[in-house]
């Protein structure tokens, strides 16, 4: 019988895996944007990542570098992402500023949203959209509800 746990210890069940041109030089933005902490890179023969492993807070973050002749392709060789990385901090203001320092482009400055969070963006230069957030205030569901419909354009 095998003692082998399905899930690894530390690991949760949902891990983002990101796919970068030039992983190298995403883990060392991830390093000084996000206070990330390397804890493995396996290098393909050809120096590209084949896999690395981060942790970002209490998250791990898995990295690999793009393999377009394997259908593993950047949001760069896409021309964009769709998806969002979501990232709470403790000062959101110095967390955005921290990441443009590093290199990120600022999508939208920090300001206090209607769901209790004080919220920005960036992208950061391998073409991933963060959004990075605090929590300010604890509302009831209804009480964010109403503060959505107040700030809606066009809402009665």
């Amino acid at each position: 019988m095998s003692t082998v746990q399905p899930i690894p210890a530390g690991m949760p069940t949902l891990t983002p895996h990101l796919v970068c041109r030039n992983a190298a030089a995403a883990i060392d933005f991830y390093v000084r944007a996000f206070g990330a902490v390397e804890l493995a890179r396996l290098p393909a023969p050809d120096g590209r990542l084949m896999h690395a492993m981060l942790r970002v807070g209490d998250s791990p973050l898995m990295l690999v570098d793009e393999f377009p002749e394997m259908g593993c392709h950047s949001p760069q060789g896409l021309g964009g992402s769709p998806i969002t990385l979501h990232l709470y901090v403790t000062d959101v203001d110095a967390a955005l500023a921290r990441a443009v320092e590093a290199g990120a482009r600022l999508a939208m400055p920090a300001a206090d949203m209607f769901w209790g969070d004080r919220y920005g963006r960036v992208e950061d230069p391998f073409g991933h959209q963060w959004s990075i957030a605090t929590h300010i205030r604890d509302l009831s569901p209804a009480e964010i509800l109403a503060a959505s419909v107040q700030g809606c354009p066009g809402a009665a």
